[in-house]
């Protein structure tokens, strides 16, 4: 069943964040269907997070998204290189946001591979997950209740013992704010 707005218009980011593991996200890109299990997640609060694109109400062309209702997509280009795909959350104008960080593949994989470049390509980080799901900048603002990116809840449970919390990688310049509990993973299943 896929996810309806009421999920991602909750107030609770990190909730939210370790809710979607388990989750399956799918894409319909360039005539393919392909869907990962979401593996990996990381909350960005917004405002008051110094690791968000929004702190302090930061609004650019790249973070416009953001600010968005729950449910829409903000895909932002990091390194110049790597397309990194986050589900906005909350209400318009609160620009809380979840990155996913990593997937398991479970259907189209040659797709995924192609779009890797090689066969069983890891995407167990935002930019290789983005890549092998086809999600580049040109989505940014995808309403995720469409028909080309979405994402569904297909049952599986994931033992609360088998997730792991912790802080977020790769935002030291976000201080204190950096060795936030905002990551969630799942270890083993």
């Amino acid at each position: 069943m896929r996810l309806d707005r009421s999920f991602y218009e909750r107030t609770d980011v990190m909730g939210i964040a370790r809710d979607l593991l388990g989750k399956v996200v799918h894409t319909r890109i360039d005539g393919a269907h392909v869907s990962g299990l979401i593996t990996e997640t990381e909350a960005y609060a917004g405002v008051d997070d110094r690791a968000s694109h929004a702190f302090a109400g930061r609004r650019t062309e790249r973070n416009a998204s953001m600010y968005a209702r729950g449910g829409t997509a903000y895909v932002y280009i990091c390194y110049g290189i790597h397309h990194l795909f986050n589900i906005v959350t909350h209400s318009v104008g609160v620009p809380h946001a979840v990155l996913l960080r990593g997937v398991r593949i479970l259907e189209g994989q040659a797709e995924a591979d192609g779009r890797r470049g090689r066969p069983g390509a890891r995407t167990d980080g935002p930019g290789t997950a983005a890549q092998a799901l086809g999600i580049r900048r040109s989505h940014d603002g995808t309403d995720l209740l469409g028909r080309r990116i979405w994402v569904a809840d297909e049952g599986l449970a994931i033992d609360p013992r088998s997730i792991a919390i912790g802080p977020r990688i790769g935002v030291d310049y976000a201080g204190p704010d950096a060795q936030l509990p905002y990551r969630f993973r799942i270890v083993r299943q």
